[in-house]
């Protein structure tokens, strides 16, 4: 397949749609397509790095699980995405594990071939830090609420992250596929708490809940809420 039937997609997000188009060009050449169908492992903790991808359709649940079975939801990773970049920087396994979340087509491009790409264009590797440190930026602002905001005004940032794809497109989403047992477990709040707040904010015609679905209906009222 042409990967570049891809690139309408691709520029949709900020990331790529900045990168020289040199660059874009040599990452479409460098892919192939990986599919996963629903809850499908794409790799997990401990695993030898693999190399970078892009979310072209679906998405991806990246989490944790104890020796109990319990999960702890990191992220869901939706078009356009990207990631997996940390590990052409450090080489070393990955931290946590990512599963398929319903069908989802990926653009793959493996360790070796990315390595490879990024010695022989050493300026490349700084849109690459760029990648990752816009990740690492939302990491903190992430470390911060949990430690200085209260829940509801956590779930209503959260809420908006998502619905703006965490800066990463330009659009803004109102209805978002996500279940609110997956919201919990981001926020590291309890399923019954979730639904508490979820509740009184659909009270306020805020939000409207639907079965694995949160549909954002006065989003001005919700960014009141997150920076309470």
């Amino acid at each position: 397949m042409d990967m570049q039937v891809w690139r309408p997609r691709l520029m949709s997000g900020q990331w790529f749609s900045h990168l020289p188009v040199s660059l874009q060009d040599s990452l479409l050449a460098a892919a192939h397509i990986r599919r996963l169908l629903p809850g499908q492992r794409l790799f997990q903790r401990g695993d030898p790095p693999c190399g970078v991808y892009a979310v072209l359709e679906g998405s991806v649940r990246i989490g944790a699980v104890n020796e109990e079975g319990k999960e702890a939801l990191l992220s869901l990773i939706e078009q356009p995405h990207w990631f997996g970049e940390i590990c052409l920087f450090d080489s070393q396994p990955r931290t946590h594990d990512a599963f398929g979340q319903g069908h989802c087509v990926l653009l793959h491009i493996p360790q070796a071939v990315m390595l490879a790409l990024l010695d022989d264009q050493p300026v490349y590797w700084r849109q690459l830090a760029l990648l990752m440190s816009h990740k690492l930026r939302l990491t903190f602002i992430n470390l911060e609420q949990l430690s200085l905001m209260p829940a509801p005004a956590r779930l209503a940032h959260r809420l908006l992250m998502i619905a703006q794809g965490y800066g990463e497109t330009e659009s803004t989403q109102r209805l978002l596929q996500l279940p609110q047992e997956q919201l919990a477990s981001m926020l590291s709040l309890s399923r019954q708490t979730t639904n508490q707040i979820l509740n009184d904010l659909q009270g306020q015609g805020i939000v409207n809940l639907r079965y694995g679905e949160i549909e954002i209906v006065d989003a001005a009222r919700l960014r009141a809420l997150a920076i309470i």
